[in-house]
């Protein structure tokens, strides 16, 4: 924080209120990860003493998040109040508990409210299910896509979603919720779905309310739309880079940027609240996708190929089919006298490691990609 001030010519002393906040360099994501690389594991950004901790949290890049063993965080909290969620609900946790820390926070956040946690994190569909009839669980959370495949499996084996299953209100999150897929699951299940928005490194910054539009900015946060290349707020209503900073005791991040694109509204919402709103968000500033939950960056797939000897230049290609993200790792191949199933495989397993995603693979001969082609090519397309 000490450089960060220094760059902009800047003592801590002067930071006294969100003016002077605002000269403050943003942080991006990269130079977390270079300062992690340099000061291992937290780059000088934790605040708290080892003995202090409970758990060490690994996002993609590597980057490693510290958590404190008593939680002070309850923008989660607030997020799953607004969706719905009240105390006794049976709450069935379907994020990821491996390394990243979405699963337990969420699990802290029910407990807040008096909530039964069910952490069943991720996959097992049938089992899923069975969970869901035999504890009567009320609320879900996880992924739109993964609901969706829940309904669709439910209504193979022939079960009725609103007779058979008690689900009242479900938190989705990590992935685009379209209203086209919000109003299928809503009329399939007769729940409420509301969709909350943040990241790994700053947790919530924003949900949903009843009232559907947009997503209320948590109380103890401060998030700002800025230029992404300048870091100054823009003008309202303009769409810019979001910038939060947050106070976590264990991981006090001060104006980091997500890379997310959106825009803030200060309109009044139908349900009282009075905190602004992102009205969306609006794609990346960078290459950077979101699949399956997970970011993938564009040096991941430089990764890949500087791994295999058999491979040159490469690309990913993202698409959407019945709800569900589809990854592509296209890969050319440089060398003679390979076997194509044995080098896919390969790749493939490859791919899983540096990315943490199962991903389809597709060999090609040598410039079969365009010169300065887009290393993530996401082709999907959101109503």
């Amino acid at each position: 924080m000490k450089n960060r001030l220094q760059q902009a010519g800047m003592q801590l002393e002067e930071v006294r209120d969100l003016d002077d906040l605002e000269r403050v360099p943003v942080m991006k994501k990269p130079e977390l990860i270079a300062a992690q690389r340099q000061h291992l594991p937290f780059g000088g950004l934790c605040g708290l003493n080892p003995e202090e901790l409970h758990r060490i949290y690994i996002s993609p890049g590597p980057i490693y998040e510290p958590g404190e063993a008593v939680g002070h965080d309850y923008r989660w909290a607030q997020a799953l109040y607004a969706h719905g969620f009240r105390r006794g609900d049976i709450a069935q946790v379907t994020f990821n508990f491996n390394m990243v820390p979405v699963g337990f926070w969420l699990d802290e956040a029910l407990r807040q409210l008096g909530c039964i946690c069910v952490p069943a994190g991720v996959g097992n569909t049938e089992l899923q299910l069975q969970i869901m009839r035999e504890l009567r669980v009320t609320a879900y959370l996880g992924t739109p896509s993964f609901l969706a495949t829940i309904a669709d499996r439910a209504e193979e084996i022939g079960l009725d979603l609103k007779r058979d299953l008690q689900l009242e209100v479900a938190f989705v999150a990590a992935e685009v919720l379209t209203e086209s897929l919000r109003g299928n699951l809503e009329e399939r299940f007769g729940m409420m779905v509301r969709q909350s928005y943040g990241t790994a490194d700053v947790g919530c910054l924003g949900f949903e309310c009843g009232a559907k539009a947009g997503m209320h900015l948590p109380d103890d946060a401060i998030v700002e739309i800025v230029d992404p290349k300048s870091g100054r707020p823009g003008c309202p209503n303009e769409p810019g880079e979001v910038v939060a900073t947050v106070f976590d005791r264990a991981y006090p991040l001060i104006r980091f940027g997500t890379g997310d694109l959106s825009l803030v509204t200060e309109d009044p919402c139908a349900c009282g609240r009075t905190s602004p709103r992102l009205v969306r968000i609006l794609g990346r500033v960078d290459q950077a996708a979101k699949v399956k939950g997970l970011f993938i960056h564009p040096n991941q797939v430089d990764d890949v190929s500087k791994r295999i000897a058999e491979l040159g230049n490469c690309q990913v290609v993202v698409t959407r089919q019945a709800n569900q993200d589809r990854m592509v790792f296209r890969a050319e191949v440089v060398t003679s006298g390979f076997d194509p199933g044995e080098l896919a495989d390969r790749v493939g397993r490859m791919v899983q490691e540096i990315f943490r995603l199962k991903s389809e693979v597709d060999l090609l001969p040598p410039s079969s990609i365009a010169v300065g082609a887009k290393k993530i090519d996401d082709q999907r397309k959101w109503d």
